[in-house]
């Protein structure tokens, strides 16, 4: 096993020799036999184990189990002590989640304090099968039987080309000890049923079943690559950025099909997967959404706007008299001027005695409305916005000049008809959107 460990790293990994790795050693035989072979291989390697506090006396034992280790074969050994119990209490979720949040935040700690380049774990081929039956049987997306990749950013397993049996075997040929761990037995656990009672039975159906299960899961990596080329190319088709949001006409993307593939694919890496909501969006009524937890998806006439998710709170900016420039939330400049010119969308002309300051900058409210320059009545601005065929997110982002609870300027739309200058004025106030 060793030989053919190090052709896979000449091969495969050859990015990890001159690195400084840390492997991740709970003691048992998978991450024991990985310090051996990466030792034996001449990688510079070093150790962190985690005592999650669950086992009592045995956690301690695996603990200087690992400290032993590092002893014998010479390398830097990092141990941490976690209240996982604790912090299960406090986040939610289950033991296994709360294991996992924890070593995972302290490994990215170590890579920096320890001036490692990557992180090892001990994860084999049927580690690979029992997660492919786990995702499987809660329903998944083709990426969810693809199984674990062999690198992930600075995460890198080593191992997976081997199988359990290869690995236990190797310990036991070259009399290396491990722990063993009592969880592993209970069945309580999903992960430990099927290893334990799914796992063998599907091994008995054929002797070489392992191999042909890392076979299929080639196939359908590469089935994967071919769609998300298809949907990276669907994608730069129909998603048209403006500004911070995408839009995408609701048209072209019924014409896709398979539809739920293609939506699914389209709109999963921002959090959404549930593509019967986004077929039904498809044909819903404007202003209709979706949010996941961290974008919006609106739809808005013609289009799906796709956003980054934003917590806005309705925010009044005061302008006293007298104030040449405002600089936030956007720029706008006063001045006194003896006469009108430069008409144009940035730029209004008003009446300063009508006004009644402080100024009010603020975002447009549902209910408002203003008294459009050049027309008689009051028209509200839902109703303003819909007829410029402004699309909710930038009506969202709109900002209203205000006197008092009166609608001055729609900024860089429309001004109010009723500060405009006429015949009886006597100071004209030029207002300016720079942008």
């Amino acid at each position: 096993m060793l030989n053919k460990f190090k052709q896979h790293i000449e091969t495969n990994l050859i990015f990890l020799k001159g690195k400084k790795l840390l492997i991740a050693c709970s003691g048992g035989v998978d991450s024991v036999v990985l310090t051996h072979l990466c030792h034996q291989s001449g990688l510079d390697i070093c150790l962190a184990h985690c005592n999650f506090n669950l086992r009592g006396g045995e956690s301690d034992k695996d603990e200087e189990f690992v400290k032993v280790l590092g002893e014998k074969l010479g390398i830097n050994v990092s141990v941490k002590v976690f209240d996982t119990l604790g912090y299960m209490n406090q986040h939610g979720g289950s033991i296994q989640m709360a294991a996992r949040a924890l070593r995972y935040q302290w490994f990215n700690q170590l890579l920096e304090t320890e001036h490692c380049d990557f992180v090892l774990t001990a994860h084999h081929i049927d580690d690979n099968l029992e997660t492919f039956i786990i995702n499987l049987s809660r329903g998944t997306g083709i990426e969810g039987l693809t199984g674990i990749p062999q690198q992930n950013d600075r995460f890198v397993r080593p191992l997976l080309r081997f199988s359990r049996e290869e690995i236990e075997n190797y310990a036991k040929s070259q009399g290396i000890k491990w722990r063993e761990d009592s969880s592993n037995v209970e069945t309580k656990y999903l992960r430990n049923k099927i290893r334990l009672e799914l796992v063998p039975k599907l091994k008995e159906l054929h002797p070489t079943f392992l191999s042909n299960f890392t076979n299929t899961q080639a196939y359908l990596k590469q089935t994967q690559a071919l769609a998300t080329n298809d949907i990276n190319a669907a994608q730069k088709r129909l998603f048209r950025k403006r500004g911070d949001a995408q839009l995408i006409n609701v048209d072209e993307l019924k014409q896709l099909k398979p539809t739920e593939a293609y939506l699914y694919g389209l709109f999963h890496k921002y959090g959404f997967t549930e593509w019967d909501n986004i077929k039904n969006l498809l044909e819903a009524m404007s202003g209709k959404e979706l949010v996941s937890k961290t974008h919006r998806l609106l739809r808005d006439r013609t289009h799906l706007i796709l956003s980054p998710l934003e917590i806005r709170e309705q925010t009044n900016y005061a302008i006293v008299d007298g104030v040449k420039i405002l600089e936030e939330p956007i720029r706008l400049k006063f001045e006194m001027v003896s006469g009108m010119q430069e008409l144009g969308p940035n730029t209004i002309f008003l009446d300063k005695e009508k006004l009644n300051f402080p100024l009010v900058l603020r975002n447009w409210q549902k209910g408002d409305y203003f008294y459009p320059f050049g027309m008689k009545g009051r028209k509200k601005l839902s109703k303003f916005f819909k007829d410029e065929k402004i699309d909710v997110i930038t009506k969202e982002k709109q900002w209203l000049l205000c006197s008092e609870n009166k609608i001055v300027w729609v900024v860089g739309r429309r001004a109010d008809e009723r500060f405009k200058v006429d015949a009886s004025t006597q100071k004209i106030l030029k207002v300016t959107h720079i942008i």
